[in-house]
């Protein structure tokens, strides 16, 4: 689950009559496992959803969001491998974390507000980015925006202020990735990039290829890709992969990409025919500079030459660069 989805689940929990409680990764030395931001809900019968060590310490956190929920006050947690029940739990290898654990209220400080936690989980659902900000100190807690923290959300990196007292968790939108064209290659690329963390949409107009049969666990629009482009909308955060080899499908979709700000786009095709193709684009007005977006042939070389191969060497690619524009989570 992304950050985003737990949140949810945590408002959904909270909403039910239920007492949930906010794990959040606030900083991490050495072979920590899980990143700065990462997050863990609790309610009180024990349940969790979400990670904050891939395993080494949740069970020592859940424990405390327990008696933080009866508390109704936040606590900073310590695990290192100087500590004997770190050890225990599984940081013997070197890593350490800390984790603040906050109780869901109505009001309060030093808790997660409930009227902060609805309007992030809007927010995020609306794929607005915004920042929760933590006094640690104090307890106070506010939301920001990009331009309150303009290099941490370039960089997407949440962390701890200079000052130690600070903490900001990063909410931006899912990353999210749309495939044109539902062939053999798509129905391995969409459970990989879901895998990775990406929502998933499959555009092709042929109800044969977008099928529910063929793709059981992705959004679905029967539609022309320029229309279906515009309706779902294309931000920073959105990757689109065309995979047609049908210019009358592919070049709508490239045409409308590369008028937005989606971080990667990329097309089926060997060599040859991506020559063809930038002829096409060029003579319908796109200049070199925005063309040389076109990740094509798409993917890396990887040597691949099956469906589920060339799919891998595609996830790869858009991975790498997510990773390098800064486009994902650190």
């Amino acid at each position: 689950m992304s950050t985003v989805d737990v949140l949810a689940q945590a408002l959904e929990w909270y909403r039910a009559g239920q007492a949930v409680a906010v794990a959040t990764v606030v900083e991490t030395w050495g072979s920590a496992p899980r990143p700065v931001g990462s997050q863990l809900v609790v309610r009180d019968d024990g349940h969790m959803e979400g990670s904050v060590s891939g395993g080494c310490v949740e069970g020592a956190v859940i424990v405390e969001a327990l008696e933080v929920m009866e508390d109704r006050a936040a606590r900073l947690l310590s695990f290192g491998v100087s500590d004997d029940n770190a050890i225990a739990v599984g940081l013997a290898c070197g890593g350490k974390i800390r984790v603040l654990v906050e109780p869901v209220a109505d009001k309060g400080q030093g808790v997660l507000p409930l009227a902060l936690l609805e309007q992030l989980v809007a927010a995020t659902a609306a794929r607005d980015p915004i920042a929760y900000v933590a006094d640690l100190d104090s307890g106070a807690r506010r939301l920001d925006g990009p331009a309150d923290w303009p290099e941490r959300f370039r960089l997407q990196r949440s962390g701890l202020e200079p000052d130690g007292r600070t903490f900001v968790t990063l909410h931006a939108p899912p990353l999210r990735m749309i495939v044109v064209g539902g062939v053999h290659i798509a129905q391995h690329l969409l459970p990989m990039a879901r895998a990775c963390g990406y929502d998933v949409t499959l555009v092709d107009p042929r109800p044969a290829f977008a099928s529910f049969a063929r793709f059981r666990d992705a959004t679905l629009v029967e539609d022309w890709p320029d229309e279906a482009l515009q309706a779902v909308g294309l931000d920073a955060h959105t990757a689109v992969v065309t995979l047609t080899h049908d210019a009358k499908l592919d070049d709508p979709a490239i045409e409308a990409t590369l008028g937005s700000e989606a971080f990667y786009l990329g097309c089926l095709g060997s060599k040859r025919t991506h020559v063809k193709r930038l002829d096409r684009l060029h003579d319908r007005g796109f200049t070199p500079d925005q063309t040389a977006r076109i990740h094509a042939p798409v993917g890396l070389d990887l040597g691949g030459r099956s469906p589920a191969e060339i799919a891998v060497s595609i996830m790869a690619e858009i991975v790498q660069t997510a990773r390098r524009q800064g486009t994902a989570p650190a």
